[in-house]
Parts: C-alpha cells; sequence; structure tokens
C-alpha cells in the first residue's frame, strides 16, 4: 500500500498570526479526539513528531475502515513555513485568471521563485492585469500555497467529510484547499 497525504491548506499565501492559529486549530481538533494531545513519533517528516490519529477521527471522514490505526505513520503534521501544496503525481500546472478566464499556469508557476522566497504574496494576470494572492487564480487540480498547513499522514483514503473541511475553513477563517498527495 503506498502511502498518502491528505492536506489541508488555507487560501491565503501570508497567514496572519499562522503559528498561534495553528495552535488553536490543534486543541479544536484534539477536543474533539481527531487527534492526540501531545505529539509522538507517528510523522513523515521533519523529526517524525506528529500528533497521532484518535478515535474521533472516524466521525470526520467518509470511509472510517480507511483510517490508517495501527500503521507507524498516521499523524497530522503542522507546516509553519511558507510552501508549495501540490499532487506529486500528474499535476498538470494549469491555472486561470478569475477576471478573464484565460489560461495562464506556465507564468503564475514561474512567477513561484518569487513567490517561494516571500518576496511577493500576488500574482498579476499577464492577459488582463488584474492582481491577487496567488490562491485567488483557478486550478485544475486542487493546490495551495501557504505559509501554513496540516498534513494528515496516510488519511487520503478515508476521505474528509464537507462539514469538517467547512468548520477547518471556518476555524482558519478563510477558505481550505484539499491537497491529495502520493508520498513516495
Amino acid at each position: 500500500m503506498s502511502e498518502n497525504q491528505a492536506i489541508i491548506v488555507p487560501r491565503i499565501s501570508s497567514f496572519p498570526g499562522h503559528e498561534g492559529r495553528a495552535r488553536v486549530v490543534l486543541r479544536w481538533l484534539a477536543q474533539l479526539n481527531v487527534i492526540e494531545e501531545q505529539p509522538s513519533t507517528c510523522g513523515r517528516s521533519f523529526n517524525r513528531m506528529a500528533y497521532a490519529i484518535a478515535p474521533g477521527a472516524r466521525r470526520v471522514v467518509e470511509l472510517p475502515q480507511l483510517l490508517p490505526f495501527g500503521q507507524p505513520i498516521n499523524g497530522l503534521e503542522v507546516v509553519s513555513k511558507r510552501c508549495i501544496y501540490t499532487p506529486t503525481e500528474d499535476f498538470a500546472e494549469e491555472a486561470g485568471c478569475p477576471e478573464c478566464r484565460q489560461e495562464i499556469g506556465p507564468a503564475l508557476f514561474d512567477s513561484l521563485e518569487e513567490w517561494m522566497p516571500g518576496q511577493t504574496d500576488n500574482f498579476c494576470c499577464p492577459q488582463c492585469g488584474h492582481e491577487d494572492d496567488i490562491n485567488g487564480f483557478l486550478f485544475l487540480q486542487p493546490c495551495a500555497f501557504s505559509n501554513l498547513g496540516f498534513i494528515f499522514n496516510n488519511w487520503s483514503a478515508a476521505t474528509f467529510k464537507q462539514g469538517f473541511l467547512d468548520e477547518f475553513a471556518e476555524r482558519l477563517g478563510y477558505p481550505v484547499a484539499l491537497v491529495q498527495v502520493v508520498v513516495s
């Protein structure tokens, strides 16, 4: 079985007070018993520290039998630095302008060289001049660009319920993207 990640990302490049908001979301998830309150070595990256899956996770997914209970990598990792979240397999790098509806993918993805180090949060459409946070543009596949991300290791197949994603967005105060990643 291949490893996967379900990543919930607010659709804003520079989330204000992102580390404090991450702590609020972690407390909320622990209160729901979706994750354990204290981190342990159930993660994939960094120092493998993550928040392990808890029994309440069954209430926030469509297919609870596919949750990673009993797997060594099953935890939630929080990323609090600027990151590009895209699927790793077959990502088309296609994007459109919400104003003129023209395809602008190549220019937008080229602009990530300026976005990544924080030189800008915005992108300007080369067709019509519309400017917005890079997350405001249209993408054929779910992706997001932010300094905050919530990586649920091996939860992807279980499929988050829409109500949970809506409540997650409400807690963050921004719309969210759900990016599904297959990990090699």
